[in-house]
């Protein structure tokens, strides 16, 4: 379910992580939220190669980063905004509302894409075949409502279908809840959620134990092509105030991207192993190997989705390009 923000601050604290502090830190010190899925494997290579660690030693400097998994992109937010985290890894929806709400202020922005993956809506409701189909009948399950990054994918496909005035007639059929509950909702049944709008693994493993789950809505559709979901993103202060770390972290990035895509079979592993998941290895390597997935820093078709919020007040600052929510890093050029 949906975390308050006193259950954020909680869980935080008990992990050791300082809450509601601002207040720059020493050089060598990175806090660094993900959520669940493929979608997060750069993170769980850099996680598991000790990439971080290799390239501050390489500048001298001994880093000792500290990693968090949350759900949704209104936790990982609020622990942004608290100062609990230096690098916060969600959906590019929670990052454009964290960019429009700290403009001028904390100044967040984008530091590298997690790369371009579709994600899926899949139900088992034999008479929803496209999300024009969906009534009271149906609960559609997201990591968060009117935040996540599935949220507003699901809004641009209402206003697609709608006009940007009907953008949230399908709202009202979405609930809250962390991707593996609603795998087990959607392969179990026995609740009121029979849709989910997952990510991989997630909705593979839907797709494969029940043969009555379908998709009826992939997300390169509504984008017109592929595009990057997930976004890491932090402060101005943050980037400025460490330098070394955080060219370290940008630079364990690449290398975990290079992996990836050089020996898959040895990102799979390392998947496994960092989320202790019981999933099949050849479905996994079938998506890593996928053309549709890549685990590029570098976003892609972004701005469809920004300005989108844009047009329908979900943000109050309308950006002119891709440039004005990611740094101008050079790992960053040429995002769209």
């Amino acid at each position: 379910m949906k975390l308050s923000r006193r259950r954020i601050s909680a869980l935080l604290a008990g992990l050791g992580l300082a809450a509601f502090s601002l207040a720059a830190h020493a050089e060598g010190q990175i806090r660094i939220a993900q959520q669940f899925g493929i979608s997060y494997l750069l993170l769980h290579v850099v996680q598991d190669q000790k990439l971080i660690e290799k390239h501050g030693k390489a500048q001298g400097l001994a880093i000792t980063p500290q990693w968090l998994q949350l759900s949704g992109g209104a936790a990982i937010n609020d622990a942004l905004l608290s100062g609990s985290i230096d690098i916060g890894g969600a959906g590019i929806g929670p990052m454009l509302t964290l960019w429009d709400r700290t403009r001028g202020r904390q100044n967040v922005r984008g530091v590298a894409s997690l790369g371009n993956t579709p994600y899926y809506l899949i139900s088992t409701n034999p008479n929803v075949r496209t999300v024009a189909d969906l009534t009271e009948k149906d609960r559609v399950a997201l990591p968060a409502v009117g935040v996540s990054v599935q949220s507003r994918y699901l809004q641009l496909a209402a206003a697609k279908r709608w006009g940007d005035g009907g953008f949230n007639r399908l709202d009202k059929f979405t609930v809250t809840l962390p991707h593996p509950e609603a795998v087990a909702a959607i392969v179990r049944g026995g609740t009121e959620v029979n849709a989910h709008f997952a990510t991989p693994p997630f909705q593979e493993q839907e797709l494969a134990a029940n043969p009555k789950a379908r998709v009826i809505l992939n997300s390169y559709d509504v984008l017109g092509g592929p595009s990057s979901p997930n976004a890491l993103y932090a402060t101005e202060a943050f980037r400025k105030q460490n330098p070394k770390t955080y060219r370290a972290f940008v630079q364990a990035l690449a290398d975990a991207s290079k992996l990836i895509a050089q020996q898959p079979e040895l990102a799979a592993d390392i998947y496994l192993r960092v989320n202790n998941a019981r999933l099949d290895r050849e479905l996994l390597l079938k998506i890593l190997r996928s053309p549709e997935v890549q685990f590029s820093l570098t976003p892609q078709n972004t701005f469809v989705l920004a300005d989108f919020m844009a047009r329908v007040g979900a943000i109050r600052n309308r950006p002119a390009s891709v440039q004005d929510y990611f740094f101008a890093d050079a790992h960053l050029r040429g995002g769209s």
